[in-house]
């Protein structure tokens, strides 16, 4: 694996852990201690954050759905005290001197960053972590509501009141 293939990974492991809310009880590295930040809810109050979902699929993936107004709003969650002590919590013998999201366009528009978790059974040690981000793409519909926040414009959205 190439260094720049293995930063990328290292960085996108770290963006994750850092989102991981308090429902994760052990990281890769080290397990957080009593004092990891909650994440969750410094994302909920993270200038260009416009909502924050978390929950858990089927096939056991802790996931958490944050929607950051452009990429701007999301490097800067990256660079927030919160984020960086959680990085250091995990990865204390890591240096993150990389700038993220380097080939996301500045005018990228709104961006979903989903991450999903997933614990081993039997040791509680992270097995799986993924990092995806997506942007809106047009139509859809919404019958009575939405899962995005409602200041996510999308183009051709149908959106439907139950009356």
């Amino acid at each position: 694996m190439n260094i720049r293939r293995t930063r990328g990974i290292v960085i996108a492991a770290s963006i994750a852990l850092a989102l991981l809310p308090a429902w994760s009880t052990r990281a890769v590295a080290q397990a957080p201690s009593a004092g990891f930040p909650n994440v969750v809810g410094a994302l909920r109050t993270t200038p260009g954050c416009l909502g924050v979902e978390t929950g858990q699929t089927s096939s056991g993936k802790q996931v958490i759905f944050a929607w950051f107004e452009d990429k701007k709003a999301l490097v800067g969650w990256y660079h927030s005290d919160v984020h960086q002590r959680a990085m250091k919590t995990v990865f204390p013998d890591l240096a993150f001197d990389r700038e993220p999201l380097p080939d996301l366009p500045d005018d990228s528009g709104p961006i979903l960053a989903i991450v999903s978790v997933k614990f081993a059974e039997t040791s509680k040690r992270i097995a799986s972590i993924g990092i995806e981000l997506y942007g809106p793409l047009p139509g859809g519909v919404a019958v009575g509501g939405r899962f995005a926040p409602e200041t996510i414009k999308v183009r051709g959205l149908r959106e439907i009141e139950i009356r």
